[in-house]
C-alpha cells in the first residue's frame, strides 16, 4: 500500500480526469488510515476558497476548490499520487478551510 501525505496530488478510481490534493494532517492519516481531499482544477478559478497552488514535482498549476472536501479510503479506492504541491500553498490550502469552520 502506498503511504499518503499531507499535500501529495492523487488521483482516484472513478474520477477518471479529475486530480485532488491531500489537506488532512499526517497524524491523522496515520491514525485512521483515510484522508480528507480537495478537488483540483487545471483552469484558474476565482472564488475566495478557490486556491492557485504549483505542483512541486511538475511545476504545473491548478487551483484547489477548498469548499469541496470529501473522505477518502484508499484501502476503498484505488489511489495514487501523481505529485505534490508547494509547503506555503499547503499552508494557504489549510487556512482557508479552517476559516470555513470558525465561530462568527
Amino acid at each position: 500500500m502506498t503511504n499518503f501525505f499531507q499535500g501529495d496530488i492523487i488521483k482516484i478510481a472513478g474520477f477518471d480526469k479529475r486530480k485532488f490534493v491531500i489537506i488532512s494532517k499526517n497524524a491523522f492519516i496515520r491514525a485512521t488510515g483515510v484522508f480528507h481531499v480537495c478537488p483540483l482544477l487545471k483552469e484558474k478559478n476565482d472564488g475566495p476558497l478557490h486556491i492557485i497552488v504549483l505542483d512541486n514535482e511538475t511545476n504545473t498549476s491548478g487551483t484547489a476548490i477548498c469548499e469541496q472536501v470529501k473522505l477518502i479510503d484508499p484501502a476503498a479506492r484505488a489511489c495514487s499520487k501523481i505529485g505534490r504541491i508547494r509547503y506555503d500553498d499547503i499552508m494557504e490550502v489549510s487556512d482557508a478551510i479552517q476559516g470555513m469552520f470558525e465561530y462568527d
